[in-house]
């Protein structure tokens, strides 16, 4: 409004030509422009600076005019000294200071639109000018994407001398928009889907764009794409600022310590070279121009109570780094800023701040094999690595996490790089466990020295008896830090560990790359917190002095539900406890504690009799059977105390169980212990024969887990794992269970036709199935082919899900064959898919011979008028179809009307529901009489 209103004179003298509107910048003097917005200008132009350099660099100004605008008291001054001095020298000078406005968008970004509405076009004499950047903001953007790009260009290996370029080796995983109750949204299309304005808004008012995930799923890596994109400017949003803090190191700041918002980002991140003054006065005016983004809230474990401190909302106002990071994410400071948070799963934050939420899922298969493409570039290493996984499930599960992918090919690569084409990975069964002392022997063995002609050979056992010292360092450093939930140690614990020279450049600790944190001393922490978890078992495991309670410590997460307050799942003074204004409600007590489950889990796998012949040598065998026994009874113990308190329902013949994810998370420490006596035990102690793991967020290798457990149950059972991360791993992980299975739902699991495949060759072996649930899935016609084959085979088989797929009328007339010579089959869902004309007509043929078939879902599809006739021919003559969805399809009032009246013959079905079809109100008022027609 303000730009309209300076114009109203320059408005005026255009229509005294007959037109409306602003003058165009080249039909009248640029000193009179000047003249006319003189206040405007003098109001919106905060850098003189800039304008003076490049009036002197470009001969407009001589030094005497620099010094005469240097002399003025204050910056409103300043700018009319300039437009006196420009004006005075002329038509051209005026006309390049415009220029320089137009050219400097970042460092005049208030005078955006009053430049656009008068349409400043400089001459080509004025395009020639040489027009430099001084502008202390602009400037401070550059830095800012230059370190931003420095940083993010590598992805750092365990081994610290190894890099990995971020742009050859970064791979989309599986991205979900989610709502509030982690309902599906769609997939996340892209990075710059995050920052949109319109995909997956949960409230325009929520700042804070969520991400989660479990533990190596890819939120780091995710953050760190972004920032090499904003970096290289080829992020679409229009960010001047990228700010990227990780939660973990908000723990470092001494409960006293106190900092204003400057210098937090300031000194703590990037300082600005020219005028920090005036950057910050810039980001206090346009926060919307900032992006920040915080890794790992789970990771921010601090003794500062939050509760007795006030809120700030003074960005000038020191308060502890605590209380800012609180204050920033709930808006109160810089409200406009866009946050990107991650967390792993389990962690909530409040709703009203909320834009967006996304769930990673991990890697799908199509996502490992290019993944493997760009890990190998040679097409044979690449082949002979991926035969070894498609020889190996169970790896192949473990590898649908992305940080578990990345050891087990960081591995391969050493195994190739030392044997050449002999490189194998283990072809038996492998837990994570296996993965982590495999890692740890790799790194540990490149100290020894190798050459072509005499390769290093120690065994493993060799290998960690002879790094015995190296072991017991980092094991002491993960425990201490794991006691108090902290992830960055100072050198007071690295020396308290006596590590050994050399030792710290193995690549397992890393010093911590922000400035500032643990003062002028260098602090350290772990690559990955899960491999801080991996040696805080190891310490526990081999350390003399632990006894039975300290070995069982991170146990304790494990009481059952309702057992244990809220106040236990969380450290007790985190940001977001802050923000929610009191206790966190939940029933889980086991949320967001992975770096304890994980350590839980490790201890499983250490603790397992295969692991004896390695750890022996490094404690006493008898150690290792006392600390096992104890570690046994308590596991199974837990597990029937967790089943034992879980809701109950009966229905449909089946005690149905709703497990929890600490369910999921025990049989992992089951499955680590690789005992089928402790198998046995946890599936005697399954009481229910229907079991619930919906919303687990369960992936492919957590099947390995259940089989396990589950080929020990010697009764049917159902298994509910819908809306889960399963994929096509998981099912083959499955197997072992198949042979119990009488209902099995699979929906929202990223399964293709190759895990449809695997369902057709073992349900068929076994042919007890009576529920198949695949909604959501990528199914195509090739699957469907195969669910038809199931649905032949299987002759008890009565409820079919197959919603929201990509099967076509290919897919629809394979199941139509099926479905005619089924006299089992009570249920069918085929909506949302891409079924035609001829699939429809099929599938109505099917229906005049088939007697059993209650509801047929084709809701959605593409099934037009042809189809409607052929579905009345069918009602003419099937009288057992209770219920017809043929909503949101293309059926007109023609096929309507068949419809109605072939039910003048048909006395058994219920309804027809066709809303959303192409029928107008009017016409819907035909059939009004026929209650059974549902039009609206």
């Amino acid at each position: 409004m303000w730009a309209k209103q300076s114009l109203v004179p320059l408005a005026m003298e255009k229509q005294s030509h007959g037109e409306m509107g602003i003058i165009p910048s080249d039909s009248h003097s640029h000193i009179k422009l000047l003249k006319i917005n003189r206040e405007l200008l003098v109001t919106h132009i905060r850098n003189t600076q800039c304008l003076v350099d490049n009036l002197l660099e470009n001969d407009y100004f001589s030094s005497e005019d620099a010094e005469i605008v240097g002399a003025c008291p204050t910056q409103p001054d300043k700018v009319r000294k300039i437009l006196d001095l420009v004006q005075s020298k002329g038509e051209e000078a005026s006309e390049f200071l415009l220029y320089v406005l137009q050219q400097l968008e970042d460092a005049y970004v208030d005078l955006r639109p009053w430049l656009s509405e008068i349409g400043f076009s400089p001459s080509e004499l004025i395009q020639s000018k040489v027009v430099v950047n001084t502008d202390p903001v602009s400037r401070y953007t550059e830095k800012l994407r230059q370190q931003l790009g420095r940083d993010s260009k590598f992805v750092l290996c365990y081994a610290q001398k190894e890099e990995l370029l971020l742009e050859e080796t970064y791979t989309d995983t599986i991205a979900e928009l989610v709502g509030l109750k982690d309902e599906s949204l769609g997939p996340l299309g892209s990075l710059a889907c995050l920052l949109d304005r319109s995909s997956g808004v949960l409230s325009e008012q929520g700042e804070t764009i969520f991400i989660c995930g479990d533990a190596g799923m890819g939120k780091s890596m995710l953050l760190q794409r972004l920032q090499s994109l904003w970096a290289a400017r080829r992020l679409d949003a229009q960010f001047k600022f990228f700010f990227h803090f990780r939660c973990r190191v908000f723990s470092c700041f001494k409960e006293g310590d106190a900092l204003c918002l400057q210098d937090l980002l300031f000194k703590h991140y990037c300082y600005p070279e020219q005028d920090p003054d005036e950057v910050f006065a810039f980001l206090l005016r346009c926060p919307h121009a900032a992006l920040f983004t915080f890794d790992g809230l789970d990771e921010l474990h601090s003794d500062f109570d939050l509760s007795g401190a006030p809120d700030t909302s003074s960005p000038w106002e020191p308060a502890h780094p605590l209380v800012l990071l609180a204050n920033l994410l709930s808006g109160k400071l810089l409200k406009g800023a866009a946050k990107l948070l991650t967390a792993r799963t389990g962690v909530e934050i409040p709703r009203q701040l909320l834009r967006k939420k996304v769930l990673l899922r991990g890697f799908a298969p199509s996502h490992l094999r290019a993944y493997a493409r760009r890990m190998f570039p040679d097409r044979a290493v690449q082949q002979h690595l991926l035969a070894q996984l498609e020889a190996n499930p169970n790896l192949c599960s473990l590898c649908a996490v992305p940080l578990f992918c990345w050891i087990i090919f960081r591995c391969f690569q050493h195994f190739h790089s030392v044997w050449d084409s002999a490189a194998q990975l283990p072809s038996r069964t492998v837990t994570l466990t296996d993965v982590f002392l495999l890692v740890t022997e790799v790194h540990l063995n490149r100290t020894q020295p190798t050459s072509l002609v005499q390769r290093n050979t120690r065994s493993q056992v060799e290998t960690f008896r002879a790094s015995r010292g190296t072991l017991r360092s980092l094991g002491q450093v993960a425990h201490g830090g794991m006691e108090k939930s902290l992830f960055v140690f100072g050198q007071e614990e690295v020396q308290a560990a006596e590590f050994q020279e050399g030792e710290l450049q193995l690549g397992f600790l890393r010093a911590v790359p922000e400035p500032g944190v643990g003062g002028d001393q260098q602090s350290y922490e772990f690559f990955h917190i899960t491999l801080q978890a991996f040696f805080t078992a190891f310490f526990l495991v081999v350390d003399d002095q632990v006894g039975t309670q300290q070995l069982l410590r991170f146990f304790q997460e494990w009481a059952p539900p309702g057992e244990a307050g809220a106040e236990s799942c969380y450290p007790p003074l985190l940001p977001f406890q802050c923000l929610k204004g009191g206790g966190l409600a939940g029933e889980d007590p086991f949320k967001n504690k992975d770096h304890f489950r994980f350590t839980n889990l490790f201890l499983c796998g250490l603790l397992s009799k295969a692991k004896e012949k390695l750890l022996r040598h490094l404690v006493p065998p008898a150690a290792l059977r006392r600390k096992r026994k104890a570690l046994w009874a308590h596991l199974l113990a837990s597990l029937r105390a967790h089943l034992k308190n879980l809701p109950r329902t009966q229905s449909g013949g089946f005690s149905q169980v709703q497990a929890m994810p600490t369910f999921i998370w025990m049989l992992r420490c089951i499955y680590e212990t690789q005992s089928e006596k402790v198998g046995r035990l946890a599936a005697k102690g399954i009481c229910a024969n229907y079991l619930k793991l919906t919303y687990c967020n369960a992936c492919s290798a957590d099947c390995s887990a259940l089989s396990f457990v589950l080929h020990h149950f010697h009764k049917r059972l159902a298994l509910d794992l819908d809306n889960n991360n399963l994929n096509d791993y998981g099912v083959r992980e499955l197997q072992p269970s198949f042979s119990r299975l009488t209902v099995l739902r699979l929906s929202v699991n990223q399964i293709t036709d190759s895990g449809v495949k695997v369902l057709y060759e073992e349900l068929t072996k076994y042919k007890i199935l009576t529920f198949l649930g695949l909604y959501s899935n990528q199914i195509t016609d090739v699957g469907a082919r195969y669910v038809a084959r199931i649905l032949d085979e299987c002759k008890g088989l009565t409820h079919l899900k197959l919603g929201e797929n990509k099967i076509t009328s290919e897919g629809g007339k394979c199941l139509a064959l099926a479905v005619r010579n089924s006299s089992s089959i009570l249920e069918i869902g085929l909506a949302f898919n891409g079924i035609s004309t001829e699939g429809g007509k099929s599938l109505a043929q099917a229906l005049q011979q088939n007697t059993s078939l209650r509801i047929f879902w084709l809701t959605k599809n593409e099934l037009d008028d042809e189809v409607a006739e052929s579905l009345a021919e069918m009602l003419k003559v099937n009288q057992t179809l209770k219920h017809l969805w043929l909503i949101q399809n293309q059926i007109t009032a023609k096929g309507i009307a068949q419809l109605a009246d072939a039910l003048q013959k048909n006395t058994g079905i219920t309804e027809i529901c066709l809303n959303g079809n192409l029928i107008k109100p009017e016409e819907a008022k035909v059939f009004e009489d026929e209650k059974r027609i549902v039009c609206f």
